[in-house]
């Protein structure tokens, strides 16, 4: 309780309402697939649309080199098309591809940031620069009286011109405005005239990074570790490189000659832009050497990925770090061993679902039921026949998987009527025509199995014509059943954190229940739910008929939940019959 010390008012604020509750999103699908470019290990990266994909991960791929393993940017770019916004990518690559590097003989190496040819056709351009300057009023040996220290760092190799030769030095301390140098500094340096032309000049390099249209400029870095404009520091954002500093080659000994007074030679030091192999105004550096590796031997193994930690999980895998998604694909591949994955991936995790492609090569009905048999889940559903669109790399028309178009429209229903919508009985966008077609017979067999099947009708075009998930429990058999409760259950959990340590009284009770019941009196009202009312629609119970003593001596507060979802009309019957006017009266 709060303390009453002295006498007076005391104005306290008292929360006992319900808490306002959101929704969360449903319409943010996962990919897993083969790609030009992209990280490979870490987190899924966000796209918002296709460019942005083309941007991170490339364009489209051959039919030549990657084969039935293509299809992860059709599937990206249809699903943009058929209404989605928001996409998660994860890229899969061949264990044997490469990354491309420089092959310069400097201490300063550039590699590509990701494995894959695409790298070969990046240029690296290094050119000498200096931010700042200063004059020097005086020199006792190592150490050099300047104007201003403003821009130099300990472990800096700087110029030191004296408008007739230039020599680089290294800072080794710096205090109030001395500088002390490795070297010992020649006094033809010193320059205290009013407007000087001799001086101290840091040393640093330009990098410029070009890989078709995408630049990336790094201006005044440095190669002292101390720096805070350090190379490797600098440039560790890039999206197309990284950059190692090695050890510089042993300094040459200064001649005989050049020694003074029986002084041991000093070492001599190279400018950084020299220390890298600088010739000239600048040099330009091709990296070489990516691979995009045996396409051919890509396995289930690299779509399952591997879990090594956090920021170094892989293939779908790496989509345990991210709590955004709600639809998942690895588009066109068919291994059932990696669907088993994603669908365990999405039953272990309770908050997504799986769209699924069913194999290119199966058409007939037995073919396909004997497929789906193999797969039991009310987290996922299959999609058959494959669909027919337009390929921009080979300019004609291709067979691609239905999951990438499918994922599209879940989340163009889900945006415009709810997440309690079947995704059925929607055009399909951008689809020319169909792998095969299926008649209603055909669909009698496979309906009920939970094969969903795309069909095109006279003068409606090509639609999605089934809803069912792949699951043998009559409760979960409609896809939007499951999607509703995964957004009610997300939903409930991400809104009710404050919750956790309160008292577990009846007030807390009070509390909670009155905060679930806005939530889904909001749901009701959208047409998520059955029922003329609210009580129809669903009831929540918390108190001591939920919980018993034991449960609250243990910090378990229980709340009982129980909602009537809405069930597509799958099966739209009329009963006609005749009837006469005399029957009528």
């Amino acid at each position: 309780m709060p303390e009453y010390l002295s006498p007076g008012v005391y104005v306290e604020e008292y929360e006992s309402g319900a808490v306002p509750m959101e929704g969360v999103g449903t319409s943010t699908a996962g990919f897993v697939g083969l790609a030009e470019k992209g990280d490979v290990i870490g987190k899924p990266q966000l796209v918002t649309s296709f460019s942005d994909y083309i941007r991170i991960f490339g364009g489209y791929l051959s039919e030549t080199k990657f084969g039935d393993k293509r299809y992860l940017p059709y599937a990206v770019e249809h699903f943009f098309i058929n209404g989605g916004s928001r996409a998660f990518i994860m890229r899969v690559c061949p264990a044997d591809a490469k990354c491309a590097a420089t092959k310069s003989e400097s201490i300063l190496s550039f590699t590509a940031k990701n494995p894959g040819e695409w790298g070969n056709r990046i240029k690296v351009t290094v050119s000498p620069v200096s931010r700042v300057k200063t004059q020097v009023y005086e020199v006792n040996g190592n150490d050099a009286v300047v104007r201003n220290i403003d821009g130099f760092t300990i472990g800096d190799v700087v110029e030191l011109a004296d408008g007739k030769t230039s020599v680089y030095n290294k800072i080794t301390a710096i205090e109030d405005k001395t500088i002390t140098f490795e070297n010992p500094v020649n006094p033809s340096i010193i320059d205290k005239n009013l407007v000087p032309t001799k001086f101290i000049k840091s040393s640093e390099i330009d990098v410029s990074v070009k890989y078709g249209d995408v630049k990336e400029d790094y201006l005044f870095v440095s190669l002292n570790t101390e720096s805070a404009d350090y190379i490797e520091s600098r440039m560790s954002k890039s999206e197309l490189v990284t950059v190692a500093v090695g050890e510089a080659k042993p300094a040459a000994k200064a001649d005989a000659k050049d020694k003074k007074d029986g002084a041991a030679p000093v070492a001599a030091i190279a400018s950084p832009f020299d220390a890298v192999g600088g010739k000239g105004d600048a040099i330009i550096l091709q990296l070489t050497g990516g691979t995009d590796g045996n396409v051919a031997g890509v396995s289930a193994a690299e779509y399952i990925g591997t879990d090594e930690g956090p920021g170094k999980r892989s293939g779908i895998q790496a989509f345990i770090e991210n709590s955004d998604v709600s639809l998942m694909a690895v588009p066109g591949i068919t291994i059932p061993e990696v669907q088993m994955s994603l669908i365990a991936h999405c039953e272990n995790l309770k908050s997504r679902f799986a769209v699924l492609d069913m194999p290119k090569d199966r058409k007939k009905t037995d073919e396909l039921l004997e497929y789906r048999d193999m797969f039991d889940s009310n987290y996922a559903a299959f999609y058959h026949p494959w669909i027919q669109i337009f390929d921009p790399l080979s300019k004609k028309n291709v067979i691609a998987p239905p999951s990438g178009s499918m994922v599209g429209i879940y989340a163009r229903t889900d945006n415009t009527v709810g997440v309690h919508k079947a995704p059925a009985n929607e055009v399909v966008r951008a689809c020319t025509g169909l792998a095969c077609s299926y008649n209603t017979a055909e669909q009698d067999l496979l309906n009920p199995k939970g094969v969903n099947l795309i069909r095109s009708f006279p003068g409606r075009g090509i639609r999605v014509w089934g809803a069912r998930t792949a699951t043998s429990n009559a409760t979960w058999k409609y896809i939007n059943v499951r999607r509703l409760f995964i957004y009610l259950e997300e939903s409930i959990r991400a809104n009710t954190n404050w919750v956790v340590f309160e008292p577990n009284t009846e007030a807390l009770w009070g509390r909670v229940k009155r905060t679930i019941e806005m939530f889904l009196a909001s749901t009701w009202r959208s047409g998520a739910l059955a029922g003329t009312s609210p009580s129809e629609a669903f009831f929540v119970e918390i108190g001591r008929s939920t919980m018993t003593q034991d449960d609250i001596d243990n910090g378990r507060l229980i709340c009982v939940i129980g909602v009537a979802p809405v069930k597509p009309a799958e099966f739209v019957i009329f009963k006609i019959g005749q009837y006469t006017s005399e029957s009528n009266g």
